[in-house]
C-alpha cells in the first residue's frame, strides 16, 4: 500500500455503495420490529441490483470490501465479493442511523415520525432534552471511525446505508446499489448533511 500522506492526513479512495432493495414483505408477521428489520433480506430486484454493480469495472481496482453488519449490506457484499474475489471485512459501527436507541419501536408510523423529528431537529437534540434517535454527530463519528480505519488502504469498496454514508460526502440520496466516489481524508472536516 503505497499511500500519500497530506500533512497528518492520509488520503484512501471510497467506493461508496448503498446496499440494493430490502424486502421487509413478512418482518412484521414474523416478530421483527425496530432492530428486528435488519434482518431484512435483498428482494428480487434488489439483488439483480447487486449483480450489476458488482459487474461495475471499477470496483476491480479495490483492495478490499467493508460491509455494515447488516442483512440486506452484507448480502450485497458478498455478491460483490462474488464477482470481485474480494474479502469482506464487517464493521459494526457501519450500520444504518439508529431511528430509536431503545429499540421499542413497532410500527412504521413510529419510524416516520422519528425520522421527521430527526430531520426538524437537524439531527441534534433540542436544549435539554435526550430523544430516542441517533444524532447526527453521533451517527458521523461512529462512520468517521470507520472510515479513518481503512484511510490506509488505497482504493476500498463500503458497502452500507444512505443516511451512514451522507455524513461522508455531501449528497441528497443514493439510490439502492448505487456506486458514490469519495475521495477520503482521514480525520476529514465535517461535510454538510443534507436533510429531506
Amino acid at each position: 500500500m503505497d499511500k500519500e500522506e497530506i500533512g497528518e492526513m492520509i488520503m484512501a479512495f471510497f467506493y461508496l455503495i448503498r446496499h440494493g432493495e430490502p424486502d421487509y414483505g413478512n418482518m412484521l408477521e414474523k416478530g421483527f420490529y425496530g432492530f428486528g428489520r435488519s434482518f431484512a433480506p435483498l428482494s428480487e430486484t434488489g439483488v439483480k441490483q447487486a449483480e450489476k454493480t458488482a459487474k461495475d469495472k471499477r470496483l476491480k481496482t479495490a483492495e478490499l470490501i467493508v460491509s455494515s453488519p447488516y442483512t440486506r449490506a452484507l448480502q450485497t457484499a458478498a455478491i460483490i465479493s462474488r464477482e470481485t474475489g474480494l474479502k469482506i471485512n464487517v464493521e459494526i459501527d457501519l450500520h444504518e442511523w439508529q431511528v430509536d436507541k431503545t429499540n421499542q419501536i413497532t410500527t412504521s408510523e413510529e419510524v416516520v415520525a422519528l425520522t421527521k423529528e430527526f430531520n426538524d431537529n437537524k439531527g441534534t437534540y433540542p436544549k435539554d432534552q435526550q430523544l430516542r434517535w441517533e444524532t447526527l454527530d453521533e451517527m458521523r463519528n461512529r462512520i468517521q471511525r470507520v472510515a479513518d480505519k481503512y484511510a490506509n488502504y488505497n482504493k476500498v469498496i463500503l458497502v452500507g446505508h444512505d443516511m451512514a454514508f451522507r455524513t461522508l460526502t455531501y449528497i441528497k440520496k443514493i439510490r439502492p446499489a448505487e456506486i458514490v466516489e469519495l475521495e477520503y481524508f482521514s480525520g476529514q472536516s465535517k461535510c454538510e448533511y443534507f436533510f429531506s
